[in-house]
């Protein structure tokens, strides 16, 4: 298998030619590796808060995406919540699943990998234990989050798997979410 393909210089919807020179830029100037990804939230009323996702900074400057992305998120009626969106601990289950998905068509183009299907799920167990402070044995957290792919595509079953591995090598949600992440917390009153 080629890195490159001058026929179709586009395979899982990457464009090869960009996905390449943006390694080797990073490679000539490290500097502009340097990215910092914003939100902002507000809270509506009782578990329910509006996030929204516009602008980072990057490639040494600040920069927009094309539209800015609200997010609602809520607890279930259960959870003391009035459902209005997932709860917020739920919104790390498409994450991972959108970052190893994106590496797998990122590490496939670049393999020369046509893929034809990529689909996954994703669980995580919680004990609401943790949360509700009822047990200091109890992790607030997931305790396990699972994750099953579907691949279909122009290659074996073991190259297939590689291509799965290496996007989780490189993945940046998978790093956080299994590697200690420093946290900080600043609060200002009025």
């Amino acid at each position: 298998m080629s890195t490159t393909n001058v026929e179709n210089p586009h395979i899982n919807g990457v464009d090869i030619d960009k996905l390449l020179a943006t390694r080797e830029a990073v490679r000539s100037n490290p500097p502009i590796a340097e990215f910092v990804f914003r939100a902002t939230n507000t809270w509506d009323a009782g578990t329910q808060s509006t996030s929204t996702i516009s602008g980072f900074y990057g490639v040494g400057q600040e920069m927009a995406h094309q539209q800015p992305t609200t997010l609602v998120a809520d607890h279930p009626e259960v959870l003391v919540g009035t459902d209005h969106g997932p709860a917020p601990v739920e919104f790390l289950l498409p994450a991972i699943a959108a970052c190893l998905t994106s590496g797998i068509a990122n590490v496939a183009a670049a393999r020369g990998v046509t893929l034809t299907k990529v689909s996954s799920s994703v669980e995580g167990d919680i004990n609401l234990l943790g949360i509700l402070g009822l047990s200091d044995l109890v992790r607030n957290g997931y305790e396990q989050i699972r994750v099953k792919f579907h691949l279909e595509g122009e290659a074996d079953d073991e190259t297939l798997r590689g291509i799965v591995e290496q996007s989780r090598r490189r993945s940046a949600v998978y790093d956080v979410l299994t590697n200690a992440t420093p946290v900080v917390i600043n609060v200002e009153t009025a």
